[in-house]
């Protein structure tokens, strides 16, 4: 691990970055407004009410959500890449998005399959997040138990795909029986969004995503003891069990949260461990983490930009373009690179 090294010039370039996108990302939008009007808006300075309403209301915590939502899939697919030694994990890989979708199916498409008992439940504007969160938290729990008995790392892993391809079943099943309607609206779900949350939302969004971050930090000496394998780490004296315990929370918490207020956002959680490590060029966790951190959030950023479709009145589905802005980026650094830094 490249622990001599200073990244003082690295961290300080993202940082300001992450700036200028955070405003840039606030001064896009429908609404043509002035970018002298956007900064007067910060201080509650600007005449105009409506411009006032739409930045403090709609852009800001979208801008926010971006960041929460970038930042939390990238430290989370950093994880999980680390716990399992496999590049192609992410945060999404022991089946928390699938319980999360899962939840919103039985919800949105449930009304159709079993009746009318789920319809009076879809009126509540947090029934989304809260069977989204249900069922993450299910298929944690389910995780969690089959860890405890388990000594294989890998096998956890492999468990998780299933508990995914289990809760696929299940959606597809009650997707079958859905009215076009529904259907139509549980796939939107699927498109991700980043502009649905209020500031409450975000306030309660946000508290979940700081126990996940700290748990996080807290697994940092853990993290850089695994790269050096499971056996080498139990004779330094790591607790394996506890420091996979406390990975899988904190993943669990950040990619949970994150679907259940924003969507199943793909991409994000798979590529920013990897593209950081190739600006960074090392494997050590301090470093590492807060930068994924900085790029996670930028990126997200940058995508909802591209997604706002500037001078239009359409917003694409942030899903989409995560993936085709992200993944030919991905390919092409690692084709120059030619070798995967892990």
């Amino acid at each position: 691990m490249h622990t001599s090294k200073t990244y003082q010039i690295p961290f300080l370039a993202l940082a300001v970055l992450l700036v200028i996108c955070f405003f840039v990302n606030i001064s896009l939008g429908s609404v043509s407004i002035p970018t002298k009007e956007i900064f007067k808006s910060l201080t509650g300075n600007i005449d105009n009410d409506s411009w006032q309403y739409i930045i403090q209301n709609y852009r800001l915590p979208k801008a926010f959500t971006a960041i929460l939502v970038g930042s939390g899939l990238g430290i989370s697919g950093l994880l999980m890449q680390t716990l399992f030694r496999n590049p192609l994990a992410g945060p999404f890989v022991l089946g928390i998005s699938s319980g999360a979708s899962l939840g919103v199916a039985l919800v949105i498409l449930g009304s159709g399959f079993f009746g009318g008992v789920f319809t009076t439940f879809l009126i509540s504007k947090w029934s989304v997040v809260i069977a989204a969160s249900l069922g993450s938290f299910l298929v944690l729990l389910a995780v969690l138990i089959v860890s405890s008995k388990v000594r294989d790392t890998m096998a956890i892993l492999i468990i998780g795909l299933m508990f995914g391809s289990i809760t696929a079943a299940i959606v597809s099943v009650l997707s079958y029986f859905s009215s076009a309607e529904k259907l139509q609206q549980y796939i939107f779900w699927g498109f991700g969004s980043l502009g649905n949350l209020s500031w409450y939302e975000l306030f309660i969004f946000s508290l979940i995503y700081l126990i996940g971050i700290v748990l996080s930090i807290i697994s940092i000496k853990g993290l850089n003891t695994l790269l050096l394998g499971e056996n080498y780490a139990k004779s330094l004296g790591l607790n394996l069990k506890h420091s996979r315990f406390i990975i899988i929370i904190a993943t669990s918490l950040l990619a949970g949260t994150i679907t259940a207020f924003a969507g199943p956002i793909s991409f994000i959680g798979l590529a920013i461990p990897h593209l950081t490590r190739q600006i960074f060029n090392t494997s050590n966790h301090k470093i590492l983490l807060p930068a994924v951190f900085l790029f996670g959030a930028i990126v997200m950023l940058v995508c909802d930009c591209i997604a706002q479709l500037p001078t239009s009145d359409y917003t694409l589905p942030i899903n989409a373009i995560t993936s085709l802005v992200g993944a030919p980026v991905v390919i092409w650094l690692l084709v120059r690179k030619r070798k995967m830094i892990f």
